[in-house]
């Protein structure tokens, strides 16, 4: 597995569908957060499907979400989190995404904090 800072990234399919059944969801406009909490499991997943586009904007949406991920990974709780890319996530301003990244979060109980 690789690591994105503490977290170990979700490659395998059966992995997806698993935290998609199970887990908790919570939308915006640009983002669909998937998360199911556990004890000392730490993972992460990043999809885009191709509503977004091609494979150019695809990958720019999961870096996005990636980056955002990596700013906020000291303050989640231990689980297992899948961050779905919309299609707006194309037009959206970073101030706009950050809010509804942060958003997603809140409403599903999976940070520890606010960052200032």
């Amino acid at each position: 597995m690789v690591s994105l800072g503490n977290f170990y990234t979700l490659k395998l399919h059966k992995e997806f569908q698993y935290i998609y059944r199970k887990g908790k969801d919570a939308h915006s406009s640009t983002i669909v957060l998937f998360f199911l909490p556990a004890a000392s499991n730490k993972k992460v997943g990043f999809t885009a499907t191709k509503k977004i586009g091609n494979a150019v904007k695809r990958n720019r949406a999961k870096r996005r979400l990636r980056a955002l991920f990596l700013e906020y990974s000291s303050l989640l709780k231990d689980g297992t989190y899948i961050f779905v890319a919309k299609q707006a996530i194309d037009e959206t301003t970073h101030q706009k995404l950050k809010s509804d990244f942060e958003k997603v979060l809140t409403r599903l109980d999976a940070i520890n904090k606010k960052i200032q």
